[in-house]
């Protein structure tokens, strides 16, 4: 059975920082892809960062850029998102998810380069 499993969420203040971290069992995404999306209440699931395994390419939402850092290990099926000076507007459930397959640069933003979901993590950060 595959599985995502997300760690790292809690509360924070604005300014602060988290570092979310995931871990595949059950299959390899060697090859493929590997990110974080979120979704706020009302609101609808929004990509946040994205690494692309061969080549080493990384991908960011525009408000995180700068601010967010995604990184992993690609021996251990991990990924990491390390979230700096967090906003109020950063509140969100945050899910790793992970593709099998290696997308095409302009599509490794998109959900549908992604097979396998985790969980979700609370993210929430307090003015």
């Amino acid at each position: 059975q595959v599985q995502l499993v997300e760690s790292g969420g809690g509360l924070v203040q604005t300014g602060g920082s988290l570092r979310l971290s995931c871990e595949s069992s059950g299959r390899t995404f060697s090859n493929g892809v590997m990110g974080w999306f979120r979704q706020a209440p009302g609101k609808e699931r929004e990509s946040v960062a994205a690494i692309r395994w061969s080549g080493g390419n990384t991908g960011y939402h525009d408000s995180v850029r700068g601010r967010f850092t995604i990184s992993g290990n690609n021996a251990k099926n991990a990924v990491y998102l390390q979230m700096d000076s967090l906003k109020p507007e950063d509140t969100a459930i945050y899910y790793c998810a992970a593709g099998i397959k290696r997308p095409i640069l302009s599509n490794m933003m998109s959900q549908y380069a992604f097979d396998t979901w985790g969980q979700g993590t609370q993210v929430t950060v307090s003015s």
